[in-house]
């Protein structure tokens, strides 16, 4: 069976390319290979930590549906307006909008900021995550996913830039192109492909892993016009395998 384009570009990959049970072993060796090839093309990454938890929880949740370059700006202009995280707990909700107006859909997030800072406050007896410093990964997860607005990629981002924790977050770049390679099967939802991908991914591949497949998404594996023969993946790709084929045909 041959894999088949659907909508929006995805692959569905054949039998052989699907990783159940002790496929996973093949699944983690390909996802070494495929960090070592991004690496080559992208470089390695290197982690850069602000220290600050909650200023990561709030940056994070900031980069939710808009582009670094505004959720940048929003932080910026959230620290410069409030001079700590208890002045942004206690301010209105029109007030923290304003400030973060620039990174878009900004009543729902100032609405989701406030209330993560006043359920800090409330539940550890400051505006503060240093708590899970010292826990376990999977705690980690557990109380950062329990807090309003935060998703899967949101708390791993935290976890993995904050804390250094050997865990991938998936946005839409590493969520598009690994379902394009076919690595973990085919996963409809992020979160499908976040429970598959960190299942399988070698440890101490994170961060890389993390970082280059966004940068392939972005330049290389974009949603409408993949770029395939540039790809440093595409022989490891169903997604690529495919458009050669078809490419091929429609040549003949």
């Amino acid at each position: 069976m041959r894999p088949v384009t659907r909508g929006g570009g995805t692959v569905v990959p054949s039998k052989s390319e699907r990783p159940p049970g002790a496929g996973r072993a093949a699944a983690r060796r390909r996802l070494a290979r495929a960090t070592e090839l991004l690496e080559q093309r992208f470089g390695r990454p290197r982690r850069r930590s602000s220290g600050d938890l909650v200023g990561e929880l709030v940056r994070t949740i900031l980069s939710q549906n808009t582009s670094d370059v505004n959720s940048g700006r929003a932080y910026g202009r959230l620290r410069e307006r409030f001079p700590d995280w208890d002045a942004v707990r206690s301010a209105t909700r029109r007030s923290v909008a304003s400030a973060i107006r620039i990174g878009g859909l900004a009543d729902i997030k100032a609405r989701r900021i406030r209330r993560v800072l006043n359920i800090l406050e409330r539940e550890e007896g400051a505006i503060s995550l240093d708590s899970l410093r010292s826990a376990p990964t999977e705690r980690v997860l557990e109380r950062l996913r329990a807090l309003p607005g935060v998703g899967p990629k949101t708390a791993a981002c935290v976890a993995l830039f904050e804390l250094g924790r050997d865990v991938v977050p998936v946005d839409t770049h590493v969520h598009r192109v690994m379902n394009r390679l076919g690595f973990v099967g085919e996963h409809r939802s992020a979160e499908g492909t976040f429970d598959a991908l960190n299942a399988a991914a070698p440890k101490g591949v994170a961060l890389s892993l993390h970082v280059n497949l966004i940068r392939l998404g972005r330049s290389i594996c974009r949603p409408r016009s993949a770029d395939c023969p540039e790809c440093p993946l595409r022989r490891m790709c169903a997604f690529a395998r495919e458009a050669a084929r078809t490419s091929t045909v429609r040549g003949t």
